[in-house]
């Protein structure tokens, strides 16, 4: 690819078909050359940089942690790093052994960004703040560990219907975030001036223009070409100043738990039920990785994978924690570039790894990335929130909508939706229940598995012995017209593939 010698060393087997008809170069236990392996983690690590990164940003500037976000932008692509090492090389009953990429995940900004102003609002410093989070999130990671175990035996409590409730939640939840930033940003004395609009308006149609493109290299590139494009703007009309760059350090070293640790009950009850619903997520990415990767979507290896793969996301994201980050998930994105390169070695996993983790101990990276104006990382966020809306969507309509679901998706939107738009209407209630349910995602999912539980389904299932994830996935990439392979976030809605509730809508 890009004039590396791509053909694979003597130590290889791999098939000679060209990678336009869906190939491998390289297998999955296969070990590439160092030019083209450290050309695929490039284009790994380029793919899925904004979404590391972006979350980290979006709870230092909500919350007001401008000072350590710098560190925390380091600590994030640094446990990136050690999270998607994990996931490829499998250590004992731990990682996928898969060429997947872990990263800080969106799933938890809504309900992060709730327990953060919660605790802000009792008039903690920002120490107190960032330690709270972090205990809390330490903690809740084991929902994940002990969920993993379990999987592919509560497939009747957390459906598809219940998973795309939330999912939606969490993207309708974030567009208000986006759109403030498009517009300024929090607190902006001129918020919605034409030049805020102009700026965020040009990342987000060149974002637009690239995704269009028939170049897969430009549409996996589309999000950060926009925010370069974007923060370049921003810099030659003077929207950037450098002025304090001389005051970062040149290298961060981890600290577990710098900030000390913190825990909070009623802040981690909504971040708890997240982690038991983005396993749901990974076991889709996993399920799509692996038939690129022509692995099997069947049997002992398969399930075994997806248990060690979830583990892992829950091992990752407490380890995350005690290295002052957000919790991590199992990235799509890397999907689409292994059927761009025909590159599926795990091997290429161990130098993304190590360039996160290169990337991590220099703090300069996160101190320019804070500088970018909030209109240009506003005009990227409004494509992704929007986007993980649509991804929960998708699952409710493969999952079906007939009366049942509809009722269940119809009132969970509403509470969830209605406590966002009228916070008022739990004011009469205890603090406790109030700071639980005043979080849409929480009051939502509660509705939803609430009512998955007790609204009687005159539905047949399907057995499991039946179903095919594999013709399954299928079934969707064919519905998908105009989308050239699987490289978006709408892989997250094969999620149910791994242990499916499969039912006749």
């Amino acid at each position: 690819m890009a004039g590396y010698d791509m053909t694979p060393d003597s130590n290889t087997q791999a098939p000679a078909a060209p990678v336009g008809n869906s190939d491998l170069i390289y297998q999955l236990d296969d070990t590439p050359a160092f030019a083209p392996a450290i050309f695929a983690a490039l284009q790994h690590v380029l793919a899925s940089f904004v979404g590391i990164i972006t979350p980290t940003l979006i709870v230092g500037s909500a919350l007001g942690l401008g000072a350590h976000v710098p560190y925390l932008v380091s600590m994030a692509l640094f446990v990136s790093g050690l999270g998607t090492f994990v996931q490829a090389k499998r250590i004992g009953p731990i990682g996928s052994g898969l060429l997947c990429l872990q990263g800080t995940s969106f799933g938890f900004l809504s309900v992060v960004l709730s327990a953060g102003f919660i605790v802000k609002g009792r008039g903690a410093s920002e120490e107190e703040i960032l330690a709270t989070l972090f205990g809390i999130c330490f903690c809740a990671a084991f929902v994940e560990i002990a969920f993993s175990q379990f999987i592919n035996k509560l497939r009747k409590v957390i459906t598809p219907v219940v998973t795309g409730t939330i999912i939606c939640l969490m993207g309708l939840s974030l567009i208000k975030v986006g759109m403030t930033d498009l517009a300024g940003g929090y607190g902006a004395p001129d918020l919605g001036a034409l030049h805020h609009l102009a700026l965020g308006g040009l990342v987000l149609g060149t974002i637009v223009a690239l995704n269009r493109a028939s170049s897969q290299v430009l549409r996996l590139s589309a999000v950060i070409i926009g925010l370069t494009l974007g923060f370049s703007v921003a810099w030659f009309t003077g929207r950037v100043d450098f002025a304090n760059m001389a005051e970062v350090p040149l290298i961060s070293m981890p600290q577990p738990f710098k900030y000390g640790f913190g825990f909070d009950w009623i802040a981690f009850v909504p971040i708890a039920v997240i982690f038991l619903i983005t396993p749901l997520e990974t076991a889709g990415d996993l399920t799509a990785n692996s038939i690129i990767s022509k692995q099997p979507v069947k049997g002992p290896l398969y399930m075994r994978r997806i248990k060690s793969g979830v583990l892992a996301d829950g091992c990752n994201s407490a380890v995350a924690a005690m290295f002052n980050s957000l919790p991590m998930t199992t990235f799509s994105q890397n999907n689409g570039v292994i059927q761009l390169t025909g590159v599926a070695s795990r091997h290429v996993a161990f130098y993304i790894a190590g360039i996160l983790i290169l990337l991590g101990l220099f703090p300069v990276v996160g101190a320019v990335l804070q500088l970018m104006p909030k209109p240009v990382l506003g005009g990227a966020t409004l494509i992704m929130f929007g986007t993980v809306a649509v991804a929960g969507i998708k699952i409710l309509s493969e999952a079906g909508l007939h009366r049942r679901n509809v009722l269940i998706v119809a009132i969970s939107l509403g509470l969830g939706l209605g406590v966002a738009g009228v916070p008022d209407v739990l004011s009469h209630m205890p603090d406790v229940l109030k700071n639980i349910f005043g979080s849409p995602i929480t009051i939502g999912a509660f509705s939803a598995i609430a009512l998955n539980i007790f609204l009687p389904d005159e539905q047949q299932e399907v057995e499991e012995d039946d179903y095919d994830p594999e013709a399954h996935l299928h079934t969707v990439l064919q519905n998908r017209q105009g989308d050239d392979g699987v490289d978006d976030s709408n892989l997250k809605t094969l999620s149910r593939d791994l242990t499916p509730d499969p039912r006749t809508s």
